[in-house]
């Protein structure tokens, strides 16, 4: 047997390398910014930083072995993964965890489990599969309508929680899948143009108080500066004081006299700020800007439209959730609760992003090699 004539797996370490960076800088953050409140983790899994260290084992365990899958295999498995994903929704706002003013959680197991976070996974590859069945069609008005439909349904879903944050997301993975898929120009503009129109409208009816008292204050925290603006001023202080180099890491006076609350979900990025200073910042926007070229290069190498759109799915809705938070901290748009992929406090994300890196992984690894026995 000629072992130069097998073919290999194509692995990207780059997209395992930079994933690990961004959990280990997250455990980091996590552990200064929980200090206050928990102390050293010397209690197992009771203490954050032990649980989102567990959780990462399990996410990288899993990105492993959905690398070998054949990413194929989703396909048909779509639809009934995308059904389970909005039971779960559904089931959130029957019997759901509230905290916040939203109810967005539910307990299996003694672990709270986000079931959004794993419906943005199961859209995606719907929408992908749905879209590379119909790439032929991809001009209709029934084939557009339809892939809205898809990413809707599980918007309005979480909406409803309210979780606008995690609604918007669905928004933005559904545009950029249409678009790399090639929807007609005048369909995606007409959507964007009913958006810009009615969301303002719609927001405002359907938002709960929380959520419109969360709109005002970003405009004004100093109205509020004891109460609902608190965490704005208090994450712009942070995030301003730490300056070049940072105040050191578990040094930040706003952290760790527990100023900052929520500073291990939320205000994560603030607390990095804060510790880490500038440089700090730029080592995690430089993790995250590998990590959105890997993705993008995944699409590019992709020999089919399923595989090609999933990792355009999976790299829009990591990138648009790092804006969203970022910008929360840093007071460009309101803060709605959305994580910091790989860093923020939280197992559902962290692990479906890593699973979800897995199967970007697959696509890779299971490219059919022409000419090959």
């Amino acid at each position: 047997m000629n072992l130069r004539k097998l073919p290999t797996r194509e692995f990207d370490p780059l997209i395992l390398l930079t994933a690990l960076g961004l959990v280990a800088y997250g455990a980091a953050l996590i552990y200064s910014g929980s200090l206050a409140n928990y102390g050293s983790p010397s209690q197992a899994l009771s203490h954050p930083v032990s649980r989102q260290i567990a959780f990462g084992v399990i996410g990288v365990l899993i990105m492993l072995v959905a690398s070998r899958f054949d990413y194929r295999v989703l396909a048909p498995l779509s639809l009934s993964m995308y059904v389970l994903s909005l039971a779960m929704l559904i089931y959130v706002l029957v019997a759901g965890e509230s905290e916040y003013g939203s109810s967005r959680w539910i307990t299996v197991a003694g672990t709270q489990i986000q079931p959004a976070e794993i419906a943005k996974v199961t859209t995606v590859i719907l929408l992908a599969k749905f879209l590379a069945d119909n790439e032929d069609n991809i001009k209709s008005a029934r084939v557009f309508a339809t892939s809205l439909a898809i990413a809707a349904v599980p918007a309005v879903l979480v909406l409803v929680e309210p979780d606008l944050g995690s609604s918007l997301v669905f928004a933005v993975l559904w545009f950029a899948i249409v678009v790399i898929a090639g929807a007609r120009s005048l369909h995606v503009g007409a959507v964007l143009v009913a958006a810009a129109t009615l969301a303002p409208l719609a927001i405002w009816q359907l938002a709960h108080g929380y959520q419109l008292e969360r709109f005002k204050v970003w405009i004004d925290p100093e109205s509020d500066p004891t109460g609902a603006g608190f965490n704005i001023i208090q994450a712009e202080t942070s995030i301003g004081s730490g300056g070049f180099w940072g105040k050191g890491f578990t040094h930040g006076t706003q952290t760790q006299l527990d100023y900052l609350r929520t500073q291990t979900t939320d205000y994560v990025f603030s607390v990095g700020a804060e510790e880490l200073g500038f440089v700090g910042a730029m080592v995690l926007f430089a993790l995250f800007i590998i990590l959105l070229f890997r993705c993008v290069r995944v699409a590019g190498r992709a020999d089919d439209a399923f595989g090609r759109l999933i990792a355009v799915g999976v790299a829009a809705f990591i990138v648009f959730q790092v804006f969203v938070t970022i910008g929360g901290n840093i007071r460009l748009m309101p803060v709605t609760g959305v994580p910091l992929p790989l860093v923020s406090q939280g197992g559902s994300s962290l692990i479906t992003i890593l699973a979800a890196l897995g199967i970007l992984q697959s696509i890779l690894g299971h490219r059919r090699r022409r000419g090959r026995a």
